[in-house]
């Protein structure tokens, strides 16, 4: 049985640019601080604050641009069991439907960079988001051509007890659905 411990609800925002480099925050700040991870933040429940309201404010918040609720597909639900042994997760993970600009640079949680997608098995980040997020991303990204077909969608459920990571795909779907505005 895991451990009672809280339950946070958050998002995650997958920004890419005109290049199809990703957008990462560098944290200074907990969780994953030292670590490099999408922008993204905690749900404002007591608000009403919907998964998709979220992430909309927390890209205004964090890279200073506005992106029209139609503009942000849920490619991704992620639970994650006792996260450094203090929280469990449900994270709504969005892409960004088609690129966007934001400025490199410092901001109150880290400082925000543009990386190649290729990049990231060099850079510093949390385990699950190496083994488990981005493979399940790379894999569910598009069908077809870049550009043309919405990304697909998965939900993972992430064991982070004990000394090796497990965990379990409840539901994969690959992309190819039409982009909006786009026929085929």
């Amino acid at each position: 049985m895991p451990p009672e411990l809280p339950y946070k609800l958050a998002c995650l925002c997958d920004l890419r640019d005109k290049d199809g480099r990703l957008l990462l925050l560098h944290r200074l700040k907990a969780p994953n601080k030292g670590l490099c991870s999408p922008i993204g933040g905690k749900l404002e429940m007591g608000q009403g604050e919907s998964p998709a309201e979220c992430a909309q404010r927390e890209i205004r918040e964090e890279a200073g641009i506005e992106v029209s609720l139609d503009r942000l597909h849920l490619m991704g639900l992620i639970a994650e069991t006792a996260f450094e042994g203090e929280t469990h997760w449900l994270l709504f993970y969005y892409r960004v439907l088609g690129p966007v600009e934001v400025p490199e640079g410092p901001m109150d949680e880290g400082e925000l960079r543009w990386h190649r997608p290729d990049e990231l098995d060099g850079l510093p980040v949390p385990e699950t988001d190496r083994k488990i997020i981005w493979p399940l991303v790379a894999q569910h990204e598009h069908g077809g051509l870049p550009g043309t077909a919405l990304p697909g969608f998965f939900a993972v459920h992430i064991d982070c007890r004990g000394d090796e990571l497990k965990w379990n795909i409840e539901q994969s779907l690959p992309a190819g659905g039409p982009l909006p505005g786009k026929s085929r």
